[in-house]
């Protein structure tokens, strides 16, 4: 069964710039970039004794790319405490790694020009591979300081729960 959109009028893509990341049931604080969401799908060629000189190709193993997430330097600590559960320098030996909670589910929204909720993907199985606590420092720049997290996952989904909202309309009324 065909499923309809709410909204067959719009023609327009949705922009890159309204999301917000959850994760632990709460938005993250600033998070200004969000990497791609990429699967990749490895190649399997085979052939058959008795075929002529080409090849069959079949899917193999799927491979999921790291996300990255940035966002300015300030004094929310979420990306640092994540980090920490992979590799916490100091703690001692043996206490270096919460396996018990190093991972998480998180979730990423896109929302449309009026700020309603248009798409969600859920991420499952992320942990920290790479933490950039604090970018190059240059006196003679005029930016802003961003940290940067790498997130490994073992794969992503569409929320399908998410809906198309039907978009506002600013007519006067007649």
């Amino acid at each position: 069964m065909a499923q309809f959109s709410v909204n067959p009028l719009r023609f327009d893509p949705y922009k890159n710039f309204k999301f917000r990341v959850r994760w632990d049931g709460r938005y993250v604080a600033g998070v200004s970039k969000v990497g791609a969401l990429k699967r990749t799908t490895e190649v399997v060629e085979h052939r058959e004794g008795g075929d002529p000189s080409s090849s069959r190709k079949s899917p193999g193993r799927s491979k999921y790319e790291a996300i990255t997430l940035e966002r300015g330097v300030t004094h929310d600590v979420e990306f640092e405490r994540w980090a920490n559960k992979v590799w916490n320098f100091g703690a001692g030996l043996g206490a270096e790694t919460s396996l018990s909670d190093f991972r998480k589910d998180i979730i990423i929204e896109l929302y449309n020009e009026a700020g309603q909720l248009a798409k969600a993907w859920k991420v499952f199985r992320c942990w920290v591979s790479e933490l950039q606590a604090l970018p190059e420092l240059d006196a003679n720049a005029n930016a802003i300081a961003i940290e940067t997290l790498k997130l490994e996952n073992e794969g992503w989904e569409r929320d399908l729960d998410v809906v198309e909202p039907a978009e506002p309309s600013f007519n006067e009324p007649q």
